[in-house]
This record gives C-alpha cells, structure tokens and sequence, in this order.
C-alpha cells in the first residue's frame, strides 16, 4: 500500500454554519467551596446583643424573687428548728447564713462599684467629644487632671503622668492638649489591651479551625469575647464585675450588630480571609480566620468603648494587622 506524502486536506461542508468565537458556549468551571463567612462569630454577636423582652424579663425576675423568699423560709426554718434540737450547732448554722448573706451584699455593692466607675469613663469619653468639638481648652485641661486622677495609683503610667506635666503647660489648643495625653497616659494601656485581644482572636481561630465538634466554635467565640472585653475594661480603669461585663459585652455587640461589622463582605474581613492559603483549601481554616478576624473587630470596638477618651485621627487599631499578628505562625498567608 502506498503511503501519501505531506499534508492531508478534508473538504469541509460549506453548508455547515461557523460560530464566531464570541458565541462559542463557556468552559464549565469546577464548583468552588462557599467563602468562609464567621458563622460562629456572627452567632455570638447575636447572642451576646439579644436583649431578653419586658415579658421574658418579669417571668425571671418573679421567678428569682420566689426562689428567694422559698429558700429564706428554708434556711430559717432549718437553723430555728436545729437551734431547738441542738442548740451550739443551730447556733453555728445561724452564723454561717449570715455571713453567707454579708457576702451577698459586698458583692451588691462591689457590682454597684464596677457600674459606678464605667459610668465614670464614659462620662470622660463624652466630656471630650465635647471639649473637641468645641475646642474648650479650658475643659480640656479640666478632663486631663481628671484622667490623671483616675491613672494615679497605677505603676504603668508613672512615667506617662511625669511626661504630661512636663508638657501639657505648653499645648494652648484642646486638641493638642487631648492628643498629648493619649499619647503620655494610654499609649501603655492601648499596648495591653492590642495584646488581649491578638490572644482572643488567636483562641477563636485555633478553635474554630482545630475542634469539629458542633457548637463549639460558637461557645469559644462568645466565651473569649466576654472575656476578652472584660479585661480591656480592666486595662482601662473600668473594672466591671459580672453584671457589668454582661452589659458591656451587650453594648459592645448592640453596636457591632447594628452598625453591620460583623459581616464578612467588606474589605478587611474578605482580604484577611482571601489571603490565607489553608482558607482555600480547607473551610474550616477559612472559618477561623475569619472568625479570628471578627474577634479582632469586637476587641477594637471595645477599646472605643471602654477608653476614656477618642481615638485620635490615625490611631485607631488596624484590624488587618491585629488578625496578621495575632494569627502569624498559626496559619501559613
């Protein structure tokens, strides 16, 4: 059989229509996994921001207040009817009721200690929004000898104090005035609260990324950001107790919620979580990253929250380089 020798031509049906290229149908492309959207976070800043009903709030309360009175009649009954049967140890039982009540009511009042010095940074807050905003230099000067007052105890600010009555004699304008005392008195404080929460959003992350087990990514996240706001409360001058730190978190929260920072699809949030490599490949990682992201995002609003004076222009915590210092070694980026 002979063999041909160079190219081969086909005839090709001129009938036959050509598509344009522009008309040629689109490659399929591999289902992608759904970005990662902090789920837990989201969970927990719903949670912590709920606000309980007027009717939910009276069923408790009348609840708390009969299991009150039902265990008063009990525990006096019980120590009554043993003083009569035996007299030193009814005796004895009566003693431990009341000191168990003096408890009680130091702790109602180291609560209502913790509400009072809350109040009293936020009172500092808004006195210089409005030495700001109207550049009263005189209140200016008033609310820095206050915040000296409220930092003078404290060893980490010594040198800061020193610095600002070196200096603030020479600072004719409210803005200055604050600034330099932002700078001498909570550039320490700032330091410390960054670090409490580059510690919670590294727990969050690890968490969320590391342990499958259901819902336990949603109490770590609410658990660590309860926490976490509670000691940058601390940090601040505002120690808060329990009941205070509840509310902080609440107030902390409402704000996240209704102001929509704790989405995922903005800009901070979407870069920190396109940029890590095991996001892309594991969404579970994804997951942690974002929810540490998120976690960073609550520690800064709580820092706005709790500190007794504004962030300066250019000051306020970058959230991107929380999450990239806090997660640095954790996750490969």
């Amino acid at each position: 059989m002979s063999r041909h020798k160079g190219p081969i031509l086909f005839d090709l049906d001129e009938s036959a229509p050509r598509a344009a290229p522009s008309e040629a149908p689109p490659v399929p492309e591999p289902d992608l996994p759904e970005a990662p959207q902090g789920a837990a976070m989201q969970t927990a800043a719903v949670l912590a921001a709920r606000r309980p009903s007027r009717l939910a709030r009276l069923f408790w309360g009348l609840v708390a207040a009969l299991l009150g009175v039902a265990i008063s009649l009990a525990a006096w009954d019980f120590a009554t009817g043993l003083v009569a049967r035996v007299p030193v140890l009814g005796y004895g039982v009566t003693a431990l009721i009341a000191a168990l009540l003096v408890v009680l009511v130091l702790i109602a009042i180291r609560e209502m200690a913790a509400f009072a010095r809350l109040g009293r940074i936020d009172a500092l807050h808004r006195r210089a929004d409005a030495a700001l905003a109207a550049n009263d230099l005189g209140a200016a000067r008033k609310l820095t000898g206050d915040l000296v007052q409220l930092y003078m105890g404290r060893e980490d600010t010594r040198w800061g104090r020193q610095r600002l009555a070196e200096r603030q004699g020479d600072q004719f304008d409210a803005g200055a005035l604050l600034a330099l005392a932002e700078t001498e008195l909570l550039t320490p404080l700032d330091a410390a609260a960054l670090r409490q929460i580059e510690g919670a959003a590294r727990q969050v992350a690890a968490v969320t990324a590391l342990v499958p087990l259901a819902l336990a990514d949603v109490v770590t996240a609410l658990t660590a950001n309860i926490r976490m706001i509670r000691r940058i409360a601390e940090i601040y001058g505002g120690r808060s107790g329990t009941l205070g730190s509840l509310r902080l978190t609440r107030a902390v929260m409402t704000h996240l919620v209704a102001t929509g920072a704790v989405a995922v699809g903005d800009d901070v949030i979407s870069s920190v979580a396109g940029g890590s490599l095991l996001g892309k490949v594991s969404r579970r990682f994804g997951e942690g990253v974002v929810n540490g992201a998120l976690t960073a995002r609550v520690g800064v609003a709580a820092m706005e929250v709790c500190r007794p004076l504004p962030f300066s222009p250019g000051k306020r915590p970058k959230v991107r380089r929380i999450v990239t210092t806090a997660l640095s070694g954790l996750f490969p980026s």
